[in-house]
């Protein structure tokens, strides 16, 4: 009998293993491509990262909000900010921004602490203030100076390198604090210049005058001058005003002159600078006196 032929290929066909199905891979997510083109990272800039200092830096694009400690930053449309620290600054803060894409941005701050000249009495610390009638004449005033520090406006003085209001010899430095018996005292909130009564002084930078009054108890004539991005300057004692509330004005451009009205012992300016609450050392935003 013939031996049967077989087709090789039949046989191949009849031996064939079956190869397991391909088993599908997840997708993974992709991130959002605006998280691949643009860089996700707060940059800090110029900077006195000390109690009473600031820092000026750049937020990234699509950055929705900001925060130092506490408080809400200010920014301009290309990120662009300016953020400050009190003269009782803890010794770190984080710097956070939330981003469109949902993501939070946080940039840790170290605040190196101050030696402040703190003087020890060994007296009782005073009640102050002048009873009823002092208070009704002096609310109003408190209210007006409140309202004006914390008003904000679109000028663009914060942006820029501050300069001498007046030069003189400095009479008060900022932070300088009483103790009585243990209890703290008020602090020194600026700094005093000393030119002599009657000096010219100017803007230390751009501004709007939210604040510019007379005969106020404690500061005699007083401007107070926004320079954006929450951040403002107050000058008292005045015994000459030269501007008004609602003018713009520029640096160098001529406030008031230097006087010794409101409570003043001798004739000085005093130049305080305040970021929405936090008192700030004026010393650190200057060049060494000319």
């Amino acid at each position: 009998m013939a031996t049967p032929q077989v087709d090789i290929m039949t046989a191949l066909v009849a031996e064939e293993v079956v190869e397991p199905a391909e088993v599908a891979k997840p997708e993974l997510a992709e991130e959002p491509a605006l998280a691949r083109t643009v860089d996700l990272k707060i940059t800090l800039e110029d900077s006195a990262l000390t109690q009473g200092g600031w820092v000026r830096g750049t937020l990234p694009e699509g950055t929705q909000s900001a925060m130092i400690g506490d408080t809400p930053v200010s920014f301009d449309e290309d990120g662009n900010f300016f953020a400050a620290f009190d003269r009782d600054s803890p010794s770190s803060l984080l710097l956070t921004a939330e981003h469109k894409i949902g993501r939070s941005l946080v940039q840790p701050l170290a605040i190196a602490p101050r030696a402040w000249d703190i003087e020890r009495i060994n007296v009782a610390k005073g009640t102050g203030g002048g009873g009823e009638a002092w208070w009704a004449t002096r609310e109003p005033e408190w209210l007006a100076i409140k309202e004006a520090r914390e008003r904000e406006t679109d000028a663009q003085g914060w942006r820029q390198e501050f300069i001498w209001p007046v030069t003189g010899r400095i009479s008060g430095r900022f932070g300088r604090q009483r103790i009585y018996r243990g209890e703290p005292g008020s602090y020194h909130s600026g700094i005093d210049i000393a030119p002599g009564n009657g000096t010219p002084f100017v803007a230390p930078a751009d501004g709007v005058v939210v604040l510019a009054r007379t005969g106020f108890s404690l500061e005699g004539g007083i401007i107070i001058l926004d320079h954006g991005a929450g951040l403002n300057s107050a000058f008292i004692h005045l015994s000459q005003l030269s501007v008004s509330e609602g003018e713009t004005v520029r640096q160098g451009q001529a406030l008031g002159n230097v006087g010794a009205t409101g409570r003043a012992t001798g004739s000085h300016l005093h130049w305080s600078l305040v970021w929405k609450g936090n008192r700030l050392d004026p010393l650190l935003f200057l060049p060494p006196m000319p």
